[in-house]
């Protein structure tokens, strides 16, 4: 079997790749590990950068986005007992973030892409990559009734998360990897309750961290500042909201409506990880595949919606003018926003959690650092410049 471009992965990444090429003319093949199922279900993030949104509304992906997500513009960063807005729309010129589900936007491109005809494979377990350092890579995999596959490609695009074979395929010494991990998680709870807040609240407490997001007008999500080896089942609803209140505190602390949890507590990993390059040979790597980053900064998505640009356009550019340069600067391009993607993440992590570690004279500091940010235009426009996301480069 011979096709343009293989791909491994059917997260965002993936399919909208396997998306932007089919309207370049270009032929690919989506291999998923998971289940459909699995995949449209999987509970991930929800803050779309305002660049997100218009790329997925120009491709002809975001009719239901405009209509179900919500838009927000700003967020309150509450600190002190008191919350402190930054206003988005004032310091961008009109730019806002949109809250719609990871796998919302996972079901929507598997529909758009199902019904153009496009190539998706599921539950396909046993996915390896060969000779990617030649001008013929190949993909081997069994497909769903048991025949083993081979697919000769022209580029494969590595879009299969931190636990996929893509990145574990490129030789030993090729990559550098850079981590940073935190001693603490997060405790989620989504719970059928209307949120506090038209918009996202990031809250810094003595007791820890806290945000209250939402899903929909009707389903909160919500989050705590935990132990990395805290145990969710030991958490009843009752004791997450009152230990949410007491985070909540201060002079104009907002009254969450309790509603029971949809689904069962868990708790998320903090990390900050990048491996690079993103290429080798002929492979491209992408999203979780690369480079990871700690939620607070809800870059997860955004970056790897940025990576499938720029490599979409620099494979179109290859079959429509013959050129590699934009190939060639590929990893080098998405890198420049990857690292400033963890800075923003990093310092949003540092400002807003309690650490261990911390002295007395360290957290006065990061009170300060709050405080010049919301109270400063400078600083409050640096904040809202990352969050909504800088703008896309390709050169």
């Amino acid at each position: 079997m011979k096709v343009q471009v293989g791909i491994v992965g059917a997260g965002p990444a993936g399919l909208l790749l396997s998306h932007l090429l089919d309207r370049a003319g270009i032929e690919t093949l989506v291999l998923e590990r998971q289940s459909r199922t699995y995949c449209e279900n999987r509970v991930r993030a929800g803050v779309i950068e305002q660049g997100s949104r218009d790329v997925l509304i120009e491709s002809g992906l975001g009719e239901r986005m405009k209509r179900e997500g919500l838009i927000h513009y700003g967020v309150a960063l509450r600190f002190g007992g008191r919350s402190h807005r930054i206003d988005f729309a004032a310091l961008t010129g009109g730019k806002g973030i949109t809250v719609y589900g990871q796998q919302e936007i996972v079901k929507d491109m598997i529909a758009a892409r199902l019904a153009q005809g496009g190539r998706i494979e599921f539950e396909i377990p046993d996915v390896s990559i060969h000779d990617i350092d030649s001008n013929r890579p190949k993909i081997r995999y069994t497909d769903a009734a048991g025949n083993p596959q081979e697919v000769v490609c022209d580029f494969i695009a590595g879009c299969d998360g931190y636990h996929g074979v893509c990145r574990r395929s490129i030789p030993p010494g090729v990559l550098t990897a850079y981590e940073r991990r935190y001693r603490f998680g997060w405790l989620g709870m989504l719970a059928a309750a209307p949120p506090v807040s038209d918009e996202l609240i990031y809250v810094n407490h003595p007791r820890g961290f806290a945000l209250l997001s939402m899903r929909s007008r009707e389903v909160s999500r919500i989050y705590l500042q935990c132990a990395l080896d805290e145990d969710p089942d030991e958490w009843s609803d009752d004791r997450f909201w009152e230990e949410l209140d007491r985070r909540l505190e201060g002079v104009d602390a907002p009254k969450p409506q309790r509603g029971p949890s949809l689904r069962a507590k868990d708790v998320t990993q903090m990390r900050s990880w990048v491996s690079e390059p993103m290429r080798y040979g002929r492979l491209f790597l992408a999203g979780d595949a690369t480079h990871i980053v700690p939620p607070t900064g809800a870059k997860g998505m955004n970056l790897a919606i940025a990576d499938v640009c720029v490599l979409a356009r620099a494979i179109a550019e290859y079959y429509t003018a013959g050129k590699t340069e934009l190939l060639d600067r590929y990893s080098d391009i998405c890198l420049r926003r990857v690292w400033k993607a963890e800075r923003f993440s990093w310092w949003m992590t540092t400002m807003l959690h309690q650490f261990d570690d911390t002295s007395p004279f360290e957290k006065r500091l990061q009170l300060a650092e709050l405080d010049y940010v919301t109270s400063s235009r400078a600083g409050s426009e640096s904040f809202a410049e990352n969050y909504v996301g800088l703008p896309l480069e390709y050169a």
